[in-house]
């Protein structure tokens, strides 16, 4: 079934977890809202060479195929907080933030709503619907490890970019599609970018 989500990238190292997942909804047919904060499109220029200002479908297709094409993007400004996804009227199924800076953490688990990636945190919490927080920091600190408390507390899924290594990773690219396919499980989406533990033997 298709369904709508929404991906917010927010200004943590770690913008290959964000672009694996993206893409893995995009080729299985999905409807994706993404929401870069400003460095967060920093970042993931640096890290992935993905150029702010430049159109972010068609970077996605010279990166991974046409198969990207399957579903439907559409990018939102941080500073719009008018855009229909930050009113709980709208349909959404989900929301990934991915990753996730300890600043964004600290706003969304005291509900401070000043972007559109923290207002449609909110939004997902109080309709009650999966948000997924994948921090990227190390080692984490005591209000860091208390705002992943408050967080999970409201009803957010703490998911640390912690790639595991039974799956034999042979490249970035498996260890990211690791994490993707952890969170598109917690969004209810059947994932086939890694083979679960164990079933590799049956």
């Amino acid at each position: 079934m298709r369904k709508h989500i929404i991906i917010g990238v927010t200004g943590a190292s770690g913008s290959i977890y964000a672009l694996r997942l993206i893409r893995a909804l995009l080729v299985d047919g999905h409807r994706v809202s993404v929401i870069f904060s400003k460095f967060g499109r920093y970042i993931m220029q640096d890290e992935a060479g993905l150029s702010a200002g430049d159109d972010f479908l068609e970077q996605l297709v010279e990166k991974y195929g046409l198969s990207v094409r399957n579903g439907e993007l559409a990018e939102f400004k941080i500073g719009d907080l008018a855009a229909p996804l930050a009113s709980g009227s709208v349909r959404v199924d989900g929301m990934a933030i991915v990753p996730c800076s300890m600043k964004t953490l600290s706003s969304i688990a005291h509900g401070t709503s000043a972007s559109l990636i923290e207002r449609s945190a909110d939004v997902t919490l109080k309709e009650a619907r999966p948000l997924i927080l994948v921090p990227r920091e190390t080692p984490f600190n005591l209000i860091h490890m208390k705002n992943m408390l408050a967080a999970g507390e409201a009803g957010a899924h703490i998911v640390p970019a912690m790639p595991a290594f039974y799956q034999k990773p042979e490249s970035f690219e498996d260890l990211g599609d690791f994490i993707a396919g952890r969170v598109l499980n917690l969004l209810g989406i059947e994932q086939n970018l890694f083979t679960p533990w164990g079933e590799e033997q049956e």
